[in-house]
């Protein structure tokens, strides 16, 4: 009983570090547009976030009822499942933040356990029914639901404000950003901190703690909220760089509609217990917004990484937990076995990260992964160069000016080789 009780112990703290990673990883769910818009500052908008994560994590735990007793059969799998299932999905966070990816979390705890199961007891152990209707297909449909919603909001807010000066509305935009980031946050919280706790309540009832369908006790509900708010604090700023600046170039108006379609999504499955990502309804939710608007632009490279890395999110962390489950199924030194691995690891890839920092300082100074300056000269170049040339009146108006020795005859000279093709935005 003290090995287990001890064993518990370790995947108590081991899903506390999932739940760090997770808040981390999924910061830009929530901040990514309204840092890239300059609604909030960086700090402050990770600070907001982190305090609403951890308020809308005692908001419910019906998603945490579906991690608890829903996917697995508890009665089937042993606290050293779990904890190897923890470590398949920790790693594939980590990896993925580093390149900044933002896959789901959500999909790498639900790959761990599934994986892990699957290596120690069998298909048997795994609800594959739940799996399906509560995993695969919100999973699915979610992403296309958000970035439908968000573009049809993004058209909508336009046509409301197209006699309006951008200005005047630019200022009510941003205040609308702060709240609809606001509502993501507790969204996120009521939704990807009960699956943390939904992971410790099976480990307990597993370990014999807890009878079987018991819900999570207010001290896992309490830490669980606690974890996912210091990570959401440290900032992912890489995944926000890419979510921010990667997928499209985001403005004000854009980004209260990304961000309202994407809230509603969530509490919605929140409410009806779907363990969907909130990664891939913000992703679906900037996507569509980038549609939404007449001369937006979806960066179809970022996109294709980040539908790549949804798909490896389920397999990859599913064959990690799994191999680590045969290993820490060998007993104590197994479990040991893992837990150094692990830790290895991870501070190979912090040592990597350090290679190329990126924080609050400089999150917004690349436009994204596939902006190449060079490559924006050359379009620029072939633009101009399929503009009218200009008149001879304008020259002569020119050359009047610069005989004159008027300041204007640079930007007279410029503006006049500049023709409505030079100025439009790609589509």
């Amino acid at each position: 009983m003290e090995h287990i009780t001890l064993l518990i112990g370790i995947v108590i703290i081991t899903a506390l570090v999932f739940d760090f990673t997770n808040g981390f990883h999924d910061t830009a769910n929530a901040m990514a547009t309204t840092i890239s818009t300059g609604a909030l500052k960086p700090r402050t908008a990770v600070a907001m976030s982190a305090v609403l994560n951890l308020v809308g994590a005692f908001l419910s735990v019906e998603v945490a009822k579906t991690i608890s007793g829903g996917i697995v059969d508890e009665s089937g799998i042993r606290p050293e499942v779990i904890f190897a299932g923890l470590v398949g999905a920790i790693m594939w966070n980590l990896l993925t933040w580093l390149v900044g990816l933002p896959s789901s979390s959500s999909h790498a705890l639900y790959g761990g356990l599934i994986g892990a199961t699957l290596f120690s007891a069998g298909i048997g152990a795994i609800h594959l029914d739940v799996v399906l209707s509560k995993v695969l297909l919100p999973a699915l449909a979610a992403p296309i639901v958000a970035g439908l919603a968000a573009m049809a909001a993004t058209r909508l807010t336009y046509r409301l404000t197209r006699r309006r000066d951008e200005r005047d509305t630019a200022k009510g935009y941003r205040s609308g950003q702060i709240a609809s980031a606001a509502l993501v946050s507790l969204a996120h919280g009521t939704n990807d901190a009960q699956k943390t706790m939904g992971v410790m309540t099976l480990a307990l009832i597993t370990g014999g703690v807890l009878a079987p369908d018991a819900g999570p006790p207010f001290w896992v509900i309490t830490s669980a909220g606690v974890a996912i708010a210091l990570g959401t604090y440290l900032g992912g700023w890489r995944i926000i760089r890419t979510m921010g600046r990667g997928l499209t170039d985001i403005q004000p108006p854009q980004g209260f509609s990304a961000q309202t379609g994407a809230a509603t999504v969530i509490l919605a499955s929140s409410h009806l217990g779907f363990g969907l990502s909130t990664t891939q309804v913000s992703s679906g939710a900037i996507m569509g917004s980038g549609l939404g608007r007449k001369g937006g632009v979806v960066r179809w490279s970022t996109a294709t990484r980040m539908f790549v890395a949804w798909g490896l999110t389920l397999p990859a962390a599913g064959l990690v937990a799994g191999l680590a489950a045969l290993l820490a199924g060998r007993g104590t030194w197994g479990v040991t076995a893992v837990a150094v691995m692990a830790l290895a690891g991870s501070a190979w890839i912090w040592v990597k990260s350090r290679q190329e920092k990126v924080d609050h300082s400089n999150v917004n100074d690349v436009p994204g992964p596939d902006a190449d300056p060079e490559h924006e000269d050359i379009v620029a170049d072939v633009v101009a160069s399929l503009s009218p040339p200009p008149t001879d009146s304008v020259l002569e108006a020119a050359a009047h000016d610069g005989e004159a020795g008027s300041p204007r005859s640079a930007s007279s000279a410029s503006s006049a080789s500049e023709s409505p093709a030079s100025k439009a935005t790609v589509v």
